[in-house]
Order: structure tokens, then C-alpha cells, then sequence
């Protein structure tokens, strides 16, 4: 049947302290198992009101959500300027979508797409993917960068100039804002596509646009016990590769798929075989019924020579022990202790 999701083959096994990772034309996702200078801005200084700061953001439209923040803490902390700067999806520079500066009007919020970041070999880079603060002199004042993470997912960087150093409390209070700030933008992207078209540092193709929407909203989840991330290279023009996850009370769920060709119709393939997935998967069903479902669904819509290939997984959050499904798709591999290996059925 050349519209089944390929061989089927069932594993069980134990992930424990290790990574499991699949990467298939340009998909990838990795599962991982976790065992002062001078005078300084001070919180007598200065209000900080962290509820204040969200009503204001609750007042404010979503397109300036992330202005009225700057602004905010820009008064607050008398700082002579505050940044936004999202990452884009390609994984290699920053755009700075905000920028409110002193002593121009606190609320001069404007779009700085044109002017890019490089993250290569950056301190930028070093605080996005260490997701680590950073402070340091820059002239006669202090540059603070912060990440801006929504559970393990790296949106961007908070970047403020201080005329002062910031103490412990209130770098403390800083680093509360930007968490806040990940959830703000994560809400409020669901009502614009500003932040979406200032990720975009290429244009995206129609199956690339169709394949996103299928996308999980987020390609990382730091979930307490076990770390889960996915990427896409390159994310503009891939049009069937696909992956997916989400989380219960008793297991982690993930899947990687890869359906025929690199177009729209290969995108629009993508769409029906992971739409069966979620359906079977939110209805509890193990990888082996959502493998089932989606070869039903694929026998009946897809023409004869359309295929995918698949993994279907989930892992008992109780002990670790995990169900793979693979159908036709190269095997994954277990990275621990530094030694990579296949997966043994």
C-alpha cells in the first residue's frame, strides 16, 4: 500500500539520563533527561511594581505590548534606553522590534526590522543560548541583557542601558520581567502577525506557510524531569517534514514525520497525516493507534504513490519507559555519556 505510513515497527525501552534524537531531511528533535563596580540602581531607588507593569501591558493593544513594557521600565529605572530583540527563525540573528530611549518621549516605540543583529560569535549568541543575564560597562554607563524564555523556548533578549549598575534586587526584579515578558508575547502573538513577520528574516514559500501552521507553537519544552526540542533547517521552503509533541499528567507524546516531496502538495500530505495524528493522539490513543489512524486517513485522501514516513512515541512520566513506533522512518538514536547509539527494539 504506497499511502501507508510505511513498516511498522514497535519498540519499548528505558531513556534515562540521556538523549534520544531523530533528525530526517532537515527535522530534528532531542528528547534530553536531566539528573561589583561602583554605585548601583537599588530598589530605594526606584518603585519597582511588577503588578503595575502588567496592568499596564493588559491595557495596551497586542501590537504594543512590548513598547509599553520598555517604556515602563525605562521610567522606572531611569534608563536611557530599552530593547526588545526576537530571534529569527532561522536561528542565526536577532530583530530589534522595540526600542524606547531617553530623553525622547518614554512612548517612541518604533520597528527596527531594518537593523538586524547578528548572533555569530556574539555576546547576544552567548546570552541566547545560555540563557544566562549579562552585565557589563558600556562607556559611562552599564549594558544589561536578559533572555526572554517561555519554558526552555529562547524568544529573545531584553537588552537595557542603565546609568548605573543594577544591584542584586533589582537585577532579580529585571529577570521576573523578562519571564513575564515571554508569557506577554506569547499571548499576544495569537492576535497579530507583528511578531511573526519580525522572525522572518527571509520570505517564506506557500508550503513552508502551510507547514508552520502545523507546527507545535513552540519548538522547545523544558518539562521539569526531561528537556524536548525541535528544529527546522531551513525553515522557509521545507514543505513535508513535520514534528510534534504535547504533555499529560502521565505522558510526553512526540512524533516526526516526513511525507513525500518538498512542495505544497507535499505540505498539504503533511497537514492530513499530522491532523489524523493529534486527532487519535487526543483521544489517548498509543503510537501504534495513531499509526493506525493515520493510515486509514492516508489510504482514503492521499493518491496511491503519496507516502509517509513516521515516529510515533510517548514516554510514561512515572519511570521513564518509552513506546516508539516506526514506520519506515531511518531509526533514532540514544546520546549518553557522550556515546551515540541506535535505539534496540
Amino acid at each position: 500500500m504506497a499511502t501507508a505510513l510505511g513498516r511498522m515497527k514497535a519498540v519499548s525501552t528505558w531513556l534515562r539520563h540521556g538523549q534520544a534524537a531523530s533528525v530526517v531531511d532537515g527535522v530534528s528533535v532531542t528528547l534530553r533527561h536531566h539528573a561589583s563596580y561602583g554605585d548601583r540602581v537599588s530598589p530605594n531607588d526606584v518603585h519597582l511594581d511588577l503588578r503595575g507593569l502588567l496592568a499596564a501591558v493588559e491595557a495596551a493593544p497586542p501590537v504594543e505590548v512590548v513598547d509599553v513594557v520598555a517604556a515602563e521600565l525605562a521610567e522606572m529605572l531611569d534608563a536611557t534606553a530599552v530593547s526588545l530583540l526576537i530571534a529569527n527563525f532561522s536561528g542565526s540573528g536577532l530583530a530589534r522590534i522595540s526600542h524606547v530611549s531617553r530623553p525622547r518621549d518614554l512612548r517612541d516605540g518604533h520597528n527596527e526590522r531594518v537593523d538586524p543583529l547578528s548572533l555569530s560569535e556574539s555576546i547576544y549568541q552567548q546570552v541566547l543560548s545560555g540563557q544566562e543575564l549579562h552585565i557589563s560597562p558600556s562607556g559611562s554607563a552599564w549594558a544589561v541583557l536578559l533572555p526572554v524564555t517561555e519554558r526552555g523556548d529562547a524568544i529573545g533578549i531584553l537588552e537595557l542601558t542603565l546609568s548605573l549598575r543594577p544591584d542584586d534586587d533589582t537585577v532579580d526584579y529585571l529577570t521576573s520581567v523578562a519571564h513575564v515578558l515571554s508569557y506577554v508575547l506569547v499571548t499576544s502573538r495569537r492576535h497579530t502577525d507583528l511578531f511573526e513577520w519580525a522572525q522572518r528574516d527571509v520570505s517564506f514559500s506557500l508550503a513552508a506557510e502551510i507547514q508552520r501552521r502545523i507546527l507545535p507553537s513552540s519548538y522547545t519544552l523544558e518539562g521539569g524531569p526531561f528537556t524536548l526540542a525541535g528544529w527546522l533547517e531551513p525553515a522557509a521552503n521545507i514543505g513535508g517534514d513535520t514534528f510534534d509533541y504535547s504533555l499529560d499528567r502521565e505522558y510526553l507524546y512526540a512524533s516526526i514525520t516526513d511525507a513525500m516531496g518538498h512542495d505544497t502538495e507535499a505540505a498539504l500530505l503533511a497537514t492530513l497525516a499530522v491532523g489524523s495524528l493529534r486527532n487519535a493522539r487526543r483521544s489517548i490513543a498509543t503510537p501504534a493507534e495513531q499509526a493506525r489512524t493515520a493510515n486509514l486517513a492516508l489510504l482514503a485522501d492521499a493518491r496511491v504513490e503519496q507516502f509517509v514516513t513516521g515516529q510515533m512515541l510517548r514516554i510514561r512520566l512515572a519511570d521513564g519507559q518509552m513506546e516508539l513506533l516506526d514506520a519506515g522512518h531511518p531509526p533514532p538514536y540514544l546520546l549518553r555519556n557522550g556515546e551515540v547509539a541506535e535505539l534496540a527494539a
